[in-house]
């Protein structure tokens, strides 16, 4: 028994301490020491030099962090300052003689430079070493560590490293750019390892892959010297990952990487005797790039072909950027444009199989499916919805988590901006909130006549009951006319209707009418002007039928009509 626990015990100072349990491995950087930028060496290596620290090439400058020594290619495992701008040339890194690690740069236009802090401690160092663990750790004058690298992981677990409870890794950017990237992966306070878009809030709606444990006590994620990936608590230990390995070798290193592409992976490096390395994958989660969420980005989904992730626009979306498929994609009309727009000519409903979305919808309501498709199309807060036993869950734009699912029997329907209306939005919108104006271009006045016929059906009927109202009156009115209204013609047959009503409104003597009923005269001048406005002659005048509904509500003012019979009579 006293066996057990010693065991334990050693197993613990290994775990927790690696640092103290390997300075024979270690390169010593004391007091005073620097590397720059412009003079080699640029950084401070390992005794075996397979791990460096230092200044490490990066676009148009240098990035400050440890790296494995590789070829063809280094492999980053830490990074300072990893957002920062890259370091200029004529930089400097230094334990300095009151024992603070700094970086010193020098910009053209500030002779005094600047310092930032590599490691922000409290107390002064006395010495630094590099490990070929890969762990930088800055000692006291006790030979106490006072910080260490392998606390505050960036994207990276190496062999001896652990991620503490609520510690996370951060994907870098790109393979070629290591500042913040697009997902985390947390060791919870619950005992669950978790792996999150970033820039959410980290619910269960938006965790893509986790290991489902869950442990009240104090968890780490440790990575041993073998291969193991194991969260360690105070009550259990849990196996993530199982190596083949059983033995610990100064030959093998062993890194875990959240990777740009979100996806955990654990590597193996195996060096010979000449320095050249072999590198393996031997364990990764999620297995299918597709289960990564927002890995194409808002408004897209994910296909695998020939074992590769592809990335699609929703329908009624194209790519922000064609050349950057998993930047997402942007709708393809406004939302100024639904408001004002018909909603039947402007877009269409297009359906999708063995299509979901875990987004929490705006709006659930048991209906038809065909009404469903309808309840989306008349609401400008719908980008799409999902039919699922009978319910209609509607979900706003931006689309974050749609997915291909094989075996899935919902119906999901998109809302899509016809072609017409994407061509000129700013041209429909004004379209439809007034009378367009006339241009001699006949092309355009086809195209005009083609948009129009259907609102010139509800037009004309509109103007169908204005004449209906005055032929119901034109005994009374042919009593009365003499008397009350002047004209140039023998006869009230002689007059048409429609001209006649223009001439009655342009006089404003409207109000001169005995009609016999009381009329309030505001709306029923209103209701005359629009249905003048929806008889003219010449079609591309006339008001969309959404335009003669505003109109008519008061949304729209509504401006005095030319004469019927003008236009065609000046052309």
């Amino acid at each position: 028994m006293a066996f057990a626990y010693a065991a334990f015990f050693l197993l613990v100072i290994c775990i927790f301490n690696p640092a103290s349990s390997q300075q024979s491995n270690s390169t010593l950087i004391g007091l005073g020491f620097s590397i720059s930028t412009n003079i080699h060496p640029t950084s401070w290596r390992s005794p075996s030099g397979t791990f460096a620290f230092g200044f490490y090439p990066q676009g148009s400058g240098f990035i400050v962090g440890i790296w494995l020594v590789c070829k063809p290619a280094d492999i980053i495992t830490w990074t300072a300052f990893r957002d920062d701008p890259p370091v200029p040339l004529n930089a400097t890194l230094e334990l300095t003689g009151n024992g603070k690690l700094l970086l010193r740069t020098y910009y053209a236009n500030n002779g005094a430079g600047e310092e930032k802090l590599v490691a922000n401690i409290e107390r002064s160092a006395s010495h630094a070493r590099m490990f070929d663990s890969g762990n930088l750790v800055l000692y006291n004058e006790h030979s106490d560590v006072i910080w260490e690298s392998f606390k505050f992981p960036t994207d990276t677990l190496l062999g001896g490293q652990n991620l503490s409870e609520g510690g996370e890794l951060i994907s870098s950017a790109s393979t070629t750019n290591s500042s913040t990237g697009r997902f985390h992966l947390k060791m919870q306070i619950d005992g669950n390892l978790v792996s999150y878009p970033i820039d959410t809030i980290d619910t269960s709606v938006d965790a893509y892959w986790n290991t489902a444990t869950f442990d009240s006590s104090v968890t780490n994620l440790y990575l041993n010297y073998t291969g193991g990936l194991l969260i360690l608590s105070n009550d259990s230990n849990i196996t993530v990952f199982s190596s083949d390995s059983k033995s610990e070798s100064s030959s093998i290193i062993y890194r875990a990487t959240l990777e740009y592409d979100g996806i955990f992976r654990l590597y193996s490096h195996n060096f010979d005797s000449n320095g050249a390395f072999t590198t393996s994958l031997v364990y990764y989660e999620p297995k299918n790039q597709c289960e990564v969420k927002s890995f194409c980005g808002l408004n897209s989904y994910c296909t695998m072909n020939d074992n590769q992730p592809y990335c699609s626009c929703l329908p009624g979306t194209v790519f922000v950027n064609p050349n950057q498929r998993n930047k997402g994609c942007k709708r393809n009309y406004t939302e100024e444009l639904c408001k004002v727009a018909e909603e039947t000519s402007s877009y269409k409903i297009t359906d999708m199989e063995k299509m979901r979305w875990d987004d929490f919808p705006y709006s659930t309501n048991s209906m038809s499916e065909e009404d469903c498709r309808k309840s989306c199309l008349q609401d400008c807060n719908c980008a799409g919805a999902q039919y699922v036993s009978g319910d209609c869950k509607k979900v706003k734009f931006p689309v974050k988590y749609a997915k291909r699912v094989a075996d899935d029997s919902s119906k999901v329907f998109f809302k899509v901006g016809l072609k017409s209306i994407q061509r000129s939005s700013n041209r429909s919108i004004a379209a439809a909130m007034k009378p367009p104006v006339v241009r001699k271009t006949s092309k355009k006045t086809v195209v005009l006549i083609c948009v129009m016929s259907v609102a010139f059906i509800t037009c004309s009927s509109i103007a169908i009951a204005v004449s209906g109202f005055f032929i119901s009156r034109s005994r009374a009115v042919k009593a009365r006319m003499r008397k009350n209204v002047e004209t140039n013609v023998s006869t009230p047959e002689e007059v048409e209707l429609c001209i006649w009503a223009y001439e009655v409104l342009v006089a404003r003597e409207l109000d001169k009418l005995d009609l016999g009923v009381d009329v309030d005269l505001e709306n029923f001048e209103k209701m005359v002007m629009v249905g003048i406005w929806c008889i003219q002659d010449e079609p591309g005048i006339r008001p969309s039928m959404k335009s003669v509904v505003s109109m008519l509500e008061g949304i729209t003012g509504v401006s005095v009509p030319p004469n019927p019979t003008s236009a065609s009579t000046s052309a």
